[in-house]
């Protein structure tokens, strides 16, 4: 069973049809020794580089961290952007490609069709007591809450009715694909990114006589949104993948399956449960 049989997918799209494309690294030698080595191969066969602009192509040189910034530096246009990623150092869980295979992936890219393989986002509101704005995030492997000084200590709502009042070190929400990173730490079920799904795992919740919490991950649907209201404190540190902020004067935090998805270039089969395998069994 591969890729286009488990998730959302464009098939087929013809050789030829990506001219134009970005790269982005790690910034250490040997990966900026490797997009040097992509540029010329790719524009020697007629492709466009655009170090800004809507690529129709992103190559990843790194690691997983690498694709999440490249993630968050093209995130105004996911809709005609595709991702691929090649990994210079420890396997990466979002990389297809090894640092040998860069002719490979650069022959692909220019003469192989490839498939179009979208996974879900998560989509992070923040709304404030004395300010009409909200602030907008896209995550592509978590959000986590925590305190600005201190315990969390906060209202959990599913749909806008209260289902608990937590009390811990904090809070995470994750994607399908995210499931695999900081949530699995946490003891979080790993989930397949065909499901559009949030997941909900606790950080260390206090549970004694006076304070309970559910104690074990929620998988939240699409269509259930879920809220976070400050009980005494309304400062929250929020870190979106590998970006964190401080926010003060927080009404309401929300987190929701995202209607933007991010968009992975497949010019060969790699399905999901074969990536972690390799990635966590070996």
């Amino acid at each position: 069973m591969n890729d286009s049989s488990e998730t959302t997918v464009t098939d087929g799209i013809p050789a030829g049809s990506l001219r134009s494309f970005a790269v982005e690294t790690r910034g250490d030698a040997f990966s900026n020794e490797l997009k040097d080595r992509i540029i010329g191969e790719l524009t020697a066969k007629n492709m466009v580089y655009l170090d800004k602009g809507r690529p129709d192509l992103v190559i990843s040189v790194g690691g997983d961290g690498t694709l999440l910034q490249a993630f968050h530096k093209y995130f105004y246009c996911l809709g005609q952007t595709a991702f691929v990623g090649v990994h210079t150092g420890h396997l990466g869980f979002y990389a297809d490609w090894t640092a040998d295979e860069v002719d490979d992936l650069t022959a692909s890219v220019t003469s192989k069709q490839c498939n179009i393989v979208a996974y879900p986002l998560l989509n992070v509101r923040i709304s404030y007591k004395h300010q009409d704005r909200v602030r907008s995030y896209l995550a592509l492997n978590e959000c986590t809450i925590r305190s600005g000084e201190g315990l969390l200590v906060a209202d959990v709502l599913i749909r806008g009715e209260k289902f608990e009042s937590f009390r811990g070190d904090g809070l995470c929400f994750s994607t399908p694909t995210g499931s695999t990173a900081y949530n699995k730490g946490l003891s979080g079920a790993i989930i397949h990114p065909s499901l559009p799904t949030v997941q909900l795992t606790e950080i260390a919740s206090i549970n004694n006589r006076v304070f309970r919490t559910i104690g074990s991950p929620l998988i939240l649907p699409r269509h259930h949104h879920c809220q976070v209201r400050p009980v005494n404190d309304d400062r929250f540190n929020v870190t979106v993948d590998h970006l964190s902020t401080l926010h003060a004067d927080v009404k309401q935090m929300e987190c929701c399956v995202a209607t933007e998805k991010i968009r992975f270039a497949r010019f060969r089969p790699l399905p999901f449960w074969r990536r972690v395998r390799d990635a966590f069994i070996g």
